[in-house]
């Protein structure tokens, strides 16, 4: 079901849309690049209809948000002003989750859940627990100061760029959005025009 939240492989994930999406720095997919049950010499041309879902698939299970959240998420960047793939990843990337990770205080965007409803995070001083919950620029992540030692100790050997739209204080375990992104500033893989397309069909 949709609404039901992954506890499988996440690496088998990134090995069916053949790419990482599972957020992990070791991923599995480099050393088993085809899908599962599938072999290097038979991987069989996909339809039309299968691309548009893969990648709609590689774009959703990155953020790692439910079917019928992502369907909401493009409906609402649907309806507003602007080219709509762009306004759903700009969506995705203002989720609470999305932003702890990117910028690089957690290693993944479960771990930055997890923390969140564990109630570790604060938002503007206050605390959050709802992941999905949505930042604006000026708006400022940190970390409570009782669980600052627990989050640094999950940080050992995290290497991560920090996007230009976010400002991030390692030591004080602080992150800042400073912009809304724009699109180069993004994932450049993804292909959220299939996306458009699936939910046309």
């Amino acid at each position: 079901m949709g609404s039901l939240r992954y506890i499988g492989s996440r690496c088998k994930r990134c090995r069916a849309v053949g790419a990482s999406v599972c957020g992990r720095i070791k991923c599995a997919i480099a050393r088993k690049p085809n899908p599962p049950g599938q072999h290097g010499g038979d991987r069989k041309k996909r339809s039309e209809y299968a691309t548009h879902l893969l990648e709609k698939q590689k774009i959703r299970w990155t953020y790692d948000v439910s079917e019928k959240q992502f369907f909401n998420y493009f409906s609402e960047a649907a309806s507003k002003k602007g080219v709509t793939g762009t306004v759903m990843l700009q969506i995705l990337e203002s989720r609470l989750d999305n932003i702890l990770f990117r910028s690089g205080l957690v290693a993944s965007r479960p771990q930055a859940r997890q923390l969140i409803s564990h109630g570790h995070i604060l938002v503007d001083g206050e605390k959050a627990s709802i992941a999905s919950m949505r930042l604006k620029p000026g708006q400022v992540v940190s970390v409570k100061e009782k669980s600052k030692e627990k989050v640094k100790g999950m940080q050992a050997g995290l290497v991560s760029v920090c996007p230009e739209w976010i400002s991030t204080d390692v030591k004080a375990l602080t992150a800042k959005v400073l912009m809304k992104p724009e699109r180069d500033q993004l994932d450049q893989s993804f292909q959220e025009s299939l996306v458009i397309e699936y939910y046309s069909r």
